[in-house]
């Protein structure tokens, strides 16, 4: 199958994960405690996986097959998952728009070396200077987009002692973190073969850790008043973000990571913009101007050079 057949496929994804981060605001503001929000918003995508997988459960990996997985093949939905630790800690510190900024461009460069450089069983292409330009383009369109976010600004970090600018270097590596787990779900999935068994195993890890750190942190524990604002939809949101990582398990190691990352991440905030624009999924109302237009403009722009290149 031709990899660009694929595209509309990772877009979807993208789509879906940006619906999902909107759902998992709305989550968090109404369960208070974000580790609670988030092993809610986990808790049914280990149990969608593990039933698809008891209902699918062929083909399983042989001996060998486990024998040749790498040792980090397991830990890829933890990597992934940095991110979203990140985005808990530090996105009060130095606002959403900078924070979303720097994940995003460290995750696009991080996948076209991954892609460059042949890592993570990746099939190395070499240094090609027009996806790298495509790259740049993205991260300057990113940029833009950062810039009109509300709340962007530093003027959160007063009263808690610490210049925001000092937890720039965690971002970042959060965002790389971010690219690498795509690619160690594909080796994952190359291991145990079945896709079902792959994610369940992906998320394990990342249930367990949300949900040991809420009993060590329970509170703020959210008001029954908080609770009973619980829209049906807002506990679904896990689900949508996962079928980015689903997409990545089938995807990444047919087009590569940085037109992978590319397109999710594009998908991912033209949607975001969009649902800004709109007000939807009770999402505060914010008018796309010429900055984010233009920012979305330029990303469009990268990731045509990154896939076609």
């Amino acid at each position: 199958m031709t990899a660009a057949l694929l595209y509309p496929f990772i877009i979807v994804a993208g789509i879906l994960q940006a619906l999902g981060n909107s759902m998992n605001a709305q989550l968090r503001g109404h369960l208070v405690n974000p580790f609670l929000a988030a092993s809610v918003s986990f808790l049914p995508i280990v149990f969608v996986f593990a039933t698809l997988f008891l209902v699918m459960p062929a083909p399983l990996p042989s001996m060998e097959n486990l024998a040749s997985m790498p040792w980090y093949a397991p830990l890829g939905g933890v990597a992934g998952a940095v991110a979203v630790f990140g985005g808990l800690a530090f996105v009060d510190k130095v606002g959403a728009g900078p924070f979303n900024g720097l994940t995003l461009t460290a995750n696009i460069l991080t996948s076209l070396a991954l892609d460059a450089f042949g890592m993570f069983g990746l099939q190395g292409g070499g240094f090609k200077p027009m996806p790298w330009l495509g790259g740049l383009l993205m991260a300057i369109g990113v940029s833009f987009i950062a810039r009109a976010t509300p709340g962007d600004t530093h003027e959160q970090d007063a009263g808690h002692g610490l210049d925001g600018r000092l937890l720039y270097p965690f971002i970042v590596v959060a965002g790389a973190l971010q690219a690498i787990g795509v690619v160690w779900n594909a080796q994952l999935r190359g291991a145990l073969l079945n896709p079902w068994l792959a994610a369940t195993v992906s998320f394990l890890p990342v249930v367990f850790v949300f949900v040991l750190v809420f009993l060590l942190l329970p509170k703020p524990l959210p008001q029954r008043t908080d609770v009973e604002g619980v829209r049906w939809w807002m506990p679904l949101a896990g689900l949508t973000g996962a079928v980015a990582v689903f997409a990545g398990l089938l995807f990444v190691d047919k087009v590569g990571a940085g037109a992978f990352n590319g397109l999710l991440i594009t998908a991912n905030l033209l949607t975001s913009v969009a649902l800004d624009h709109f007000g939807l999924l009770g999402m505060k109302q914010v008018t796309a101007g010429p900055s984010r237009l233009g920012g979305a403009t330029v990303m469009v722009a990268g990731i045509v050079l990154i896939s076609v290149f």
